[in-house]
């Protein structure tokens, strides 16, 4: 029978097995007394895993002045990479430079005979504005694109300021009336504010504070704007001037219809028929377009018809049906509905009988 420690079997053939095996080793005394056993501590029987124990914390109060240290130390790196940033970053906002002085001219426009009067929609269809579009529908934007240095979404806001402005100062009926200006007013860089006030309060025919460079108003006492609403015509053009401006140029007709401010219970006066044509140059830089404002450089009206020697800082004294003007002679023959070209350089026109309503 098998032993204990022996496979049911036996041992396989030439392998030893059983307690056979050890029976020729002999332990002599001296070899069991020099023998002795080793008792390793916690921290030897754990080995390389005593690493992942956690050492006890040092004091709190030099732990926290390391951190304040180490704060320190980041808060002094974010301060000179932003001051190294700004040195090299060539596309800082430029400083803030104040807005020039609007430069003005006025020329009233002296038709050449006896001013032409009736029904409204007879006068327009018979004018040239006959094809015009009412109102503010007759500002179109064009197609905007970028520039070298502003965005084509920069580019759309300044069109449309410029646009606000024209219709606010060109349109608007509690302007035309001379009931108010704030319309106007709050579109303008406020450092022309004081001059826009006095061009209002005082007005001058001095190349700075004409009135009607700024707005397009009549005297309530002698003029009243009648329907249908003005008709209107001319474009925009935009282009960069300088890396930190954007410049827009408006060149628009605006056709009137004018009735006398006073009329009696009977029949009604007649109509006539009253052309501005204005050539605004606005100016915009990045601020302009986050603040919604504009920068006016120049403005030229050329209107009519009006009497030449007329006060044209104080406003537009128009010409109404059947009037004629005092001196007919001018420099040469101007039509206001001719757009894109210089302006007439003299103080006073010859209204050009083709923008007159045709008999």
């Amino acid at each position: 029978m098998a032993g204990r420690g022996d496979p049911p079997e036996g041992n396989p053939e030439g392998v030893p097995g059983g307690e056979d095996e050890y029976r020729s080793l002999v332990f002599d005394e001296a070899f069991v007394r020099a023998a002795h056993l080793q008792e390793y501590s916690a921290q030897e029987r754990m080995g390389e895993h005593a690493l992942a124990v956690r050492s006890r914390p040092g004091p709190v109060g030099r732990r926290g002045s390391g951190q304040a240290l180490l704060l320190v130390l980041l808060i002094l790196l974010a301060f000179g990479t932003a001051v190294f940033l700004g040195l090299r970053n060539p596309y800082q906002p430029p400083p803030d430079q104040r807005a020039e002085p609007l430069r003005t001219t006025v020329v009233p426009l002296a038709p050449q005979g006896p001013v032409p009067g009736g029904d409204p929609a007879r006068l327009l269809a018979r004018s040239p504005a006959a094809e015009y579009r009412t109102g503010a529908a007759g500002i179109d934007l064009p197609v905007a694109g970028r520039t070298t240095h502003f965005s084509e979404g920069q580019v759309v806001t300044a069109l449309s300021i410029a646009k606000d402005y024209l219709v606010a100062s060109s349109l608007e009926p509690d302007v035309l009336a001379g009931q108010t200006v704030r319309p106007a007013r709050l579109l303008l860089d406020p450092d022309q504010l004081a001059q826009f006030d006095r061009s209002v309060e005082s007005p001058a025919d001095d190349g700075r504070h004409a009135v009607a460079a700024w707005v397009v108003r009549f005297d309530p006492r002698e003029v009243a704007v009648a329907e249908p609403a003005p008709r209107v015509q001319g474009t925009l053009r935009f282009a960069e001037s300088t890396p930190d401006t954007l410049d827009v140029t408006a060149d628009h007709t605006f056709t009137y219809v004018l009735r006398p401010a006073a009329q009696g219970s009977g029949a009604v006066a007649a109509a006539s028929l009253f052309t501005v044509h204005r050539t605004l140059h606005l100016r915009f830089d990045r601020e302009d377009l986050r603040m919604h404002r504009a920068e006016l450089l120049t403005s030229t009206v050329e209107a009519g018809p009006q009497a030449c020697g007329a006060d044209t800082g104080g406003g537009l004294r128009p010409l109404l049906a059947d009037a004629e003007a005092p001196a007919k002679s001018g420099p040469a023959l101007t039509d206001p509905y001719a757009t894109d070209r210089p302006a007439a350089p003299a103080l006073c026109g010859a209204l050009d009988p083709a923008a007159q309503p045709k008999p």
